[in-house]
C-alpha cells in the first residue's frame, strides 16, 4: 500500500488513490463497492490507482473488465517480496492504519491461496529494497 501512496504523489503521476477498505466482513461486496467507485472516478476522467491484493484471477479480471468499460488504461502491478525471512519479518512488524482490521499472521500469509498471473504484470520484488528504491525501480518500469 506504500507504494500506491507514493504513486499517487508523485508529480509524474497525478493520480487519485483509492485505497478504500470497508468495515465490514465481506469479500465480494466490498470489491463490487471498489469497482463502482473506481469506474465512476474513471468515468469523471480522474486516474485512479487501486491498491489491493489480488491473489486470484477473478479479481485481477474484475479490476481490469472495470477499466475497460470506461476506456482506461489499466497496467496491472505486482508487488512481493521473494525472501521468506523479510517478509515474515515485516508482517510481524507492520501496523495497521484502518480500524478493526485484523491483518493476517504469518501462518496466514503462507497459507493463502494464490493464482499465478496469466497475463502482462509489472513485477516489483522489494527484497532487500527500500521503500524509496522500489518506487524508483516501479517508476522506471512504468516508464514515468
Amino acid at each position: 500500500m506504500v507504494l500506491g501512496r507514493e504513486l499517487k504523489l508523485t508529480e509524474r503521476s497525478p493520480e487519485m488513490c483509492s485505497n478504500t477498505k470497508f468495515d465490514y466482513n465481506s469479500e465480494g461486496e466490498g470489491y463490487r463497492l471498489s469497482y463502482r467507485i473506481i469506474q465512476d472516478n474513471l468515468k469523471l476522467g480522474i486516474s485512479v490507482v487501486s491498491d489491493s491484493c489480488n491473489p486470484i484471477k477473478l479479481t485481477r479480471d474484475e479490476w481490469q473488465e472495470t477499466a475497460i468499460r470506461t476506456g482506461a488504461h489499466f497496467i496491472n502491478i505486482e508487488i512481493h517480496c521473494s525472501d521468506p525471512v523479510e517478509h515474515q519479518q515485516r508482517a510481524k512488524t507492520r501496523s495497521c492504519s484502518v480500524n478493526n482490521l485484523k491483518l493476517p499472521d504469518w501462518k496466514a500469509i503462507q497459507n493463502r491461496h494464490y493464482e499465478p498471473w496469466e497475463r502482462n504484470v509489472v513485477r516489483i520484488d522489494t527484497t532487500n529494497k527500500s521503500i524509496e528504491q522500489s518506487f524508483a525501480e516501479l517508476i522506471e518500469k512504468l516508464g514515468l
